[in-house]
């Protein structure tokens, strides 16, 4: 219902728009600057999504390049680190003999004290000895660093130890993201970044001595991440070869990623992007994998804050093309109405012409074609004014006195057979009710006689009613009556003595044809267009050939048709009807063996031709 109501609105409103050539104007010249405008700034803010995306790929691909590289590097200073290099006799001989010997204890407490004290960024260190199942410790946790023992044979079934003793680099990273990674030593792992264990192997035996376990703090890590550009919405992962994470900004965001098959999809180091969506977000993930080892740097960005500067510029681009769009409307007003204001006075003035009003003159300013026009037109207006005014009166006087015409022929028919039926009445029957007869032929005549053209129907159903009181006076019972005549048209102006003249016709050639009983059904409905009254009789009718007579009758002039006395009446109204209404108005006449109808087919606007 609303979209019915809207797109009628609309129809309408485009409906009055394009009336005016003004308006068509306008509605050109702004339509094709909306379309360039649009257009053009459709296409820039392509062009800009598509440079953001590409320009945030290139930037942040080489950013995490570099920071990758600086991590891989950290990584492998670890490694370094952890070998006791030109020592590992030295150290290997310490770890079998540490339980007897205590100059191979101190040794090891002295080598922890040298590896502790040359970073700054280990929270501690831990010596493992696996044949002995105890462990040699040092960190941060007084004024006086000392190193520290303990046993504990639960390490050997933590997942780090199984990892490091399984991996052919005989070493294990440990990652403290996660909340279920158990260190094993008593280590506080809040601040840690992570761990790394090394397994230190005899070289003759290949079996293990010892594990040497390094804990980091995140001073290093976060001073190396510092350089990735970082904005709000923006998340950060630094993930192992099997993408286990060592970082992230957001544990809720790497949990949400890994069950959404973000991790599977990290594919080959020449890749570096890839687009992820998550629920409503969509991501440009961009990422870097180390080619030494295959540790993944990945920043997923909001493709909203990459196409934030697009959209920016394409506001602005809007802006700017509304503005210009505002002054090109005020300027294609301007002139068009300077070029269609002479063709807008020239229309008004023909208008006024083609209404009637026959001293219209245009403007005439310039030497243009519409000027051209102009002074044409007034020259046709002034050369055929005096004529159309002198045929015009002429044709009105004509029709008025045609009207006059048929009615003065009218009457006397009627008043000749009125009284008749007095007459008849008076010699057969000797009765009072003459005064009756009588009286109704005054109120006929009065009704006849009456100087109004056009009547209510009311007025001409009470003169049918006195007309047909003397004719029932002439044919008795054989003479049936029906009406049925809807109220609302009780007020429709019909032409006077027009209902008289269908009821006459049938009473003329049914009832005085015949000696049976003849009903005459009078009445009146609406259509869409018309105003219908008919009259039917059962009568024997017409023939087919003085019905094509009658007919034919209708369609010759009023100067030409011959003064027949059997359809005089008929073609009279006939007449009537196109003078009073134009081509809308017709009389139709239809018979067969049930008899005759009379139809007087009315506009329903009414008279408007004369």
């Amino acid at each position: 219902m609303i979209i019915n109501r809207a797109g009628k609105a609309v129809k309408a409103i485009a409906e009055r728009m394009s009336r005016r050539l003004v308006n068509k104007l306008i509605l050109l010249f702004t339509s094709i600057i909306i379309l360039v405008v649009g257009s053009l700034t459709y296409i820039s803010y392509q062009m800009l999504q598509k440079e953001s995306v590409t320009s945030s790929i290139a930037s942040t691909s080489n950013n995490l390049l570099l920071v990758n590289q600086n991590m891989e590097d950290y990584l492998k200073g670890m490694e370094q680190l952890s070998l006791p290099q030109i020592r590992y006799d030295e150290i290997t001989y310490a770890i079998t003999h540490e339980s007897v010997d205590y100059a191979s204890k101190m040794y090891l407490e002295d080598y922890l004290r040298e590896l502790y004290y040359s970073r700054n960024d280990l929270e501690a260190i831990f010596l493992y000895v696996v044949k002995e199942k105890k462990y040699y410790a040092i960190s941060k946790e007084s004024y006086n660093i000392t190193v520290r023992t303990g046993v504990d044979p639960a390490i050997t079934k933590l997942p780090w130890y199984e990892k490091a003793m399984s991996s052919p680099f005989n070493r294990s990273y440990q990652s403290f993201v996660e909340a279920d990674s158990e260190p094993g030593y008593p280590v506080d792992t809040e601040n840690s970044f992570m761990a790394y264990h090394r397994v230190l192997r005899s070289i003759v035996s290949r079996q293990p001595q010892a594990v040497l376990s390094f804990y980091y703090d995140s001073s290093v890590r976060d001073e190396i991440l510092k350089d990735i550009p970082f904005d709000a919405g923006q998340h950060l992962l630094y993930l192992s070869p099997d993408n286990e994470p060592f970082y992230t900004d957001d544990p809720a965001f790497y949990e949400r990623a890994k069950a959404g098959g973000l991790l599977e999809r990290l594919g080959q180091p020449s890749s570096r992007q890839l687009t992820w969506s998550e629920e409503e977000q969509k991501y440009l993930v961009v990422y870097d994998i180390g080619e030494q080892e295959g540790w993944r740097l990945v920043k997923p960005i909001p493709y909203t804050q990459i196409y934030e500067a697009a959209r920016t510029t394409r506001n602005i681009s809007f802006s700017i093309g509304f503005l210009f769009l505002l002054l090109s409307i005020i300027a294609v007003t301007y002139f068009s109405n300077a070029i269609t204001k002479p063709l807008r006075k020239l229309s008004y003035q023909m208008n006024r012409f083609s209404t009637g009003h026959f001293d219209a003159e245009a403007e005439v300013r310039g030497r243009d074609e519409i000027a051209y026009l102009s002074r044409h037109f007034n020259q046709m207006v002034r050369r055929t004014n005096d004529l159309i005014n002198e045929r015009y009166k002429m044709k009105l006087v004509e029709k008025n006195a045609i009207l006059k015409a048929l009615e003065a022929e009218i009457n006397p028919h009627f008043l000749y057979n009125a009284l008749q039926a007095i007459s008849t009445k008076a010699l057969k029957s000797e009765r009072f009710d003459i005064v009756d007869m009588v009286d109704s032929l005054a109120l006929t005549l009065r009704y006849c006689i009456s100087g109004k053209d056009i009547v209510q129907s009311r007025e001409e159903l009470k003169h049918i009613e006195h007309y047909l009181s003397l004719q029932k006076a002439r044919f008795g019972s054989r003479l049936q009556m029906t009406y049925e005549w809807d109220d609302s048209l009780m007020a429709l102006e019909i032409p006077k003595l027009s209902l008289q003249t269908l009821v006459e016709n049938s009473i003329k050639h049914a009832l005085e044809k015949v000696s049976s009983t003849i009903t005459i059904d009078i009445r009146a409905k609406l259509t869409e267009e018309h105003a219908v009254i008919s009259v039917h009789d059962n009568g024997p009718g017409f023939t087919p050939e003085r019905l094509m007579e009658v007919r034919q009758s209708f369609l010759s002039e009023w100067e030409e048709r011959e003064d027949a006395e059997e359809s005089i009446g008929l073609v009279n109204l006939h007449t009537r009807l196109r003078l009073l209404y134009g081509d809308e108005a017709m009389l139709r006449i239809e018979t067969d063996e049930l008899g005759t109808t009379m139809e007087m087919r009315l506009p329903r606007e009414g008279i408007s031709h004369v």
